[in-house]
């Protein structure tokens, strides 16, 4: 299951984003992408960079927000069609692929 927490991007910080993203377009909010987790630190992907395998994350606490650029996780799954992890190398907790999303009952 996914982190619940979310973040307005600081308009200071977004400004930033547009200058260093090679198309310039970003969320203004965004969705902690960790799985759910016991600790205070959240991240939020804010664009994937021109730099080979590197992405700009939105790093947040309750007294702190800042930018930060992660080299991308290098794992994938080990069945031969998955997909590699969509979040950065070293993250706490489980790769992408292992957090099983809550399924929503279909409303007929």
């Amino acid at each position: 299951m996914r982190c619940t927490h979310w973040r307005r991007v600081p308009l200071a910080l977004a400004q930033e984003t547009r200058q260093k993203a090679p198309d310039g377009c970003l969320d203004r909010t965004l969705q902690c992408q960790l799985s759910a987790h016991e600790g205070d630190e959240h991240y939020g992907l804010l664009a994937e960079l021109a730099t080979h395998d590197t992405a700009l994350w939105l790093r947040w606490r309750a007294d702190y927000v800042n930018l930060v650029v992660l080299r991308d996780c290098p794992f994938t799954g080990s069945e031969p069609d998955s997909q590699g992890c969509s979040l950065f190398a070293g993250h706490p907790e489980h790769h992408t692929w292992q957090d099983n999303p809550e399924e929503v009952p279909c409303a007929s």
